[in-house]
């Protein structure tokens, strides 16, 4: 079976660190007979090339110096700092359908996937009638809630991209929610991500040594809707506590150096380290090292949150407890006082408390983590997942 993926960013290369669980996903579905070829806007001139092995099809859309749409910075928040990124903008659009002819004429595309349907729902429609082959719409619950809550007037066209897809695929329960509040009526199938770090085998809790400083582990992008500063403010309040409590931010992104601001204006400079982005391979070093993993997610000022925490997934399957606000899809992971500890958003107290029940209960801390492990090697599981979304594929192909 032939796929095309239409999608917002994949790797420029070896070293770029974005969407893992997709390229986890891309080469997973390759072991059993699914070839997918990749379609993405171009970055700063960067034409087609070859990931591990994945042909990625990149259309120009505008001189290189401004085709940065994709990859860094989401374009809502491009927009909201210049308003003049609307022209790249229409040209993307413009040059992504102008570019489907190339792509199209390369083979015979049996299945035409789209990612991010808001606006490649757009690519995905042309695509759709210059192929011929159905349309699967997978929406990963950011694009939902941009239109729904700040671009309204998109909402009939995101309606449109439902009744014309054959298969409508959300990430998570919450996702399938937002897509079902559309009033569409379209059969939604949820569909998760695995875990793209390499499975740790047994991983136990570092030793209950009373002389080591505790280590709590964040993962993720730097922006807004992650919630990392209310963790940064949550940190003195473990001051009480008989060890020491450091920090690890592992990522990237616009909020790097607010952040970096703040720990330095609560003097926080020798317990919280910000490490960057770091490859898969690294991050088990990371996840090995913490006691307490924590996503302190937040609905942001566009309205969006998480669409699912594949960082909880990788997290628990190190075994390791997890504190983490309840919104969005983290729900669907993190079930209260069984594979983790929920609390409210924006809440430093809260998440100050739930850290020290973690910390100070080495039982508590070890039933999280293990509950929590058992719960996602069975239902975040590759296999499970691959032989769903196969499965679907194929009543999508035999139905067109």
């Amino acid at each position: 079976m032939n796929v095309l993926y239409i999608t917002t960013l994949f790797p420029r290369h070896d070293q770029d660190v974005l969407n893992p669980w997709m390229i986890e996903t891309v080469l997973r579905l390759k072991a059993r007979g699914v070839n997918v070829t990749v379609y993405v806007p171009a970055w700063r001139g960067l034409g087609d090339h070859v990931y591990r092995g994945i042909p990625v099809r990149r259309f120009r859309y505008f001189p290189k110096r401004w085709e940065v749409l994709s990859h860094d910075e989401t374009v809502p928040d491009q927009l909201r700092r210049n308003k003049l990124f609307a022209v790249p903008v229409a040209f993307y659009l413009l040059f992504g359908v102008l570019g489907l002819p190339r792509v199209l004429r390369e083979r015979k595309y049996d299945l035409i996937h789209v990612h991010w349907p808001f606006p490649h729902g757009l690519f995905g429609w042309f695509a759709g009638r210059w192929s011929g082959a159905p349309v699967v719409s997978q929406f990963h619950g950011v694009e939902l809630r941009w239109v729904t809550r700040k671009l309204k007037p998109f909402v009939p066209f995101l309606r449109a991209v439902l009744r014309g897809s054959r298969l409508v695929i959300a990430n998570s329960s919450d996702t399938r929610a937002e897509i079902e509040r559309l009033g569409t009526g379209c059969r939604v199938e949820v569909v998760p991500y695995g875990s793209p770090v390499p499975d740790p085998g047994d991983t136990p809790l570092p030793p209950a040594d009373s002389s080591r400083p505790r280590r709590l582990l964040f993962v993720g992008r730097l922006v807004e809707r992650k919630g990392v500063e209310y963790l940064i403010r949550a940190l003195p309040l473990l001051d009480s506590l008989p060890w020491p409590v450091h920090l690890d931010i592992v990522g990237s992104g616009p909020l790097e150096e607010p952040l970096r601001s703040l720990v330095r204006e609560l003097g926080l400079e020798g317990r919280v380290r910000l490490a960057g982005r770091v490859p898969n391979e690294g991050l088990k070093d990371f996840y090995s090292a913490c006691d307490c993993f924590v996503l302190p997610a937040i609905i942001d000022s566009r309205g969006d949150t998480e669409g699912l925490g594949v960082v909880l997934i990788e997290a628990l399957t190190f075994r390791r407890p997890v504190v983490a606000c309840g919104l969005g899809g983290i729900v669907d992971v993190i079930k209260p006082e069984r594979t983790g500890l929920l609390v409210p958003e924006k809440d430093p107290v809260a998440l100050a408390a739930a850290v020290t029940r973690v910390l100070t209960d080495r039982e508590l801390a070890r039933s999280l983590g293990e509950t929590g492990s058992a719960f996602v090697r069975e239902y975040f599981n590759w296999d499970r997942i691959l032989d769903r979304t196969v499965e679907l594929y194929r009543e999508a192909v035999q139905t067109a």
